[in-house]
């Protein structure tokens, strides 16, 4: 139950729900194999929301069921009556729905959904099908150009429409065509739309030209959101143009091979290999900062697949604005280099007044030894440390020994009974003396 829907821009081909929809489908199919749909052009078609189509007319007022084109028969209504059970949601992209005549009726004209969430669609227009394959399709009919009544400017048409397979019977009367009806190409070029096969010119300008237009509108509008949001601080924001972007690099590429080959189409401001930070390894990529623009365009124009270390590398013109730093909304910005100068500067007088310190005391010697105790890196190492406190107690032992051996030249030793004496005597007269008394 498959139909495969041939347009100017591709093809789509669709599932049908003949199970929950057996008379919309049915409907659908036989107009398919009338051909009534060959050359009916997309006469609707708004951004993320539908394509509708199916009205020969291309007004979007024409467009009938297929009962109505049976000859002899008495059956002459206009529109089918909708099926509204089993409910079936406009819930996602790629879905297949008939449109509401009014008075829940249904003709020819169907629509394509663009994208999801559609669900106040439900209970007016009724979702026969999906899309099995061509969703690109439905990519190009979103994207396309259209005037304010969301007609797109150049035609995009039915061609053909193949059944697949049809699982419902014939129905008496109906005239299907033997071959497929031909495409009047010039009658469509004679239209008040941009044919088919016309190539789009606006100002002398190809359509090349008017898609890089578009791209760059879209930008513009995408860098207005990030800057409503704070993400940018201004929209027309732009990288650097005497910064050059350099990969597929060498890991064993160093920035001063990088300088020296580069420095050949002018001065060099600096060169920076990215490395990773654990490792410090490089990551293959880079840039390179000249002193003028013309030397950088001379550079891109020159070195792009350049073998480098056996490697043949990459330059572009660097889009990264990451040393561009917001300072805040009425803030400006701040270029990190001059930041990182601003932090070097003021570095640089701390040192000075460090150094400026130390002078001013030099004739106090114990307020120079403070001033520098305070700028000491201290013993954070745990080896030093045990180092120091061995070397501290090894002195204290030297110096307790050599204080004994000085002293044990003036110690003099007595025993009298079972008692020892040791006194420390100057004189030895005077040590007789007391040795004579103690005996008495």
């Amino acid at each position: 139950m498959s139909v495969v829907i041939e347009t100017t821009i591709g093809d789509i081909t669709v599932d049908l729900y003949i199970e929950q929809r057996p008379m919309t489908s049915k409907n659908f199919l036989k107009l398919c194999q009338m051909k009534y749909y060959n050359n009916c052009a997309f006469h609707f078609v708004q951004r993320d929301f539908i394509a509708q189509t199916g009205d020969p007319s291309g007004t979007g007022t024409g467009g009938q069921s297929v009962y109505s084109l049976v000859s002899g028969s008495d059956q002459q209504s206009r529109f089918i009556e909708a099926e509204k059970k089993p409910k079936l949601k406009h819930d996602r992209l790629g879905l297949i729905s008939m449109v509401n005549n009014g008075e829940n009726l249904h003709g020819s004209q169907f629509f394509f959904t663009l994208c999801d969430s559609l669900n106040y669609l439900d209970n007016v227009h009724t979702v026969f099908g999906e899309i099995t394959e061509g969703n690109d399709v439905l990519v190009k009919l979103n994207d396309t150009i259209c005037d304010d009544n969301h007609r797109p400017y150049q035609d995009i048409m039915i061609t053909h429409t193949v059944i697949l397979d049809d699982p419902f019977p014939g129905i008496a009367g109906l005239n299907i065509p033997s071959e497929s009806p031909r495409t009047n190409l010039e009658e469509l070029i004679n239209s008040d739309r941009i044919g088919i096969c016309e190539e789009v010119v606006e100002d002398g300008k190809t359509t090349e030209e008017v898609e890089e237009e578009l791209r760059d509108k879209e930008a513009k509008q995408r860098a207005l959101v990030l800057e409503m949001i704070g993400d940018i601080p201004d929209a027309d924001i732009k990288p650097p143009e005497n910064v050059l972007f350099v990969c597929k690099l060498n890991p064993v590429t160093r920035e001063e091979d990088l300088e020296i080959i580069f420095s050949r189409f002018g001065k060099i401001l600096s060169c920076e290999i990215i490395k990773d930070q654990k490792t410090d390894e490089s990551l293959q990529y880079g840039f390179i900062e000249f002193d003028r623009k013309e030397d950088c365009e001379k550079a891109y124009f020159k070195m792009d697949n350049v073998l480098i270390d056996d490697r043949r590398i990459h330059v572009d013109f660097s889009q990264s604005v990451s040393k561009i730093k917001w300072r805040g909304k009425g803030r400006g910005v701040t270029f990190i280099d001059d930041e990182e100068n601003h932090c070097q500067s003021r570095n640089q007088a701390k040192s000075l007044q460090y150094v400026h310190s130390l002078t001013s005391s030099k004739n106090d010697k114990r307020s120079h030894q403070n001033s520098q105790s305070r700028y000491k890196e201290p013993i954070n190492d745990k080896r030093n440390q045990r180092d120091h406190r061995e070397d501290s107690r090894k002195r204290r032992r030297d110096d307790h020994h050599r204080d004994s051996m000085r002293d044990s030249k003036n110690v003099r030793k007595h025993s009298s009974g079972q008692h020892r004496y040791y006194r420390d005597y100057d004189d030895d007269d005077d040590y007789r003396k007391r040795c004579h008394h103690h005996r008495s």
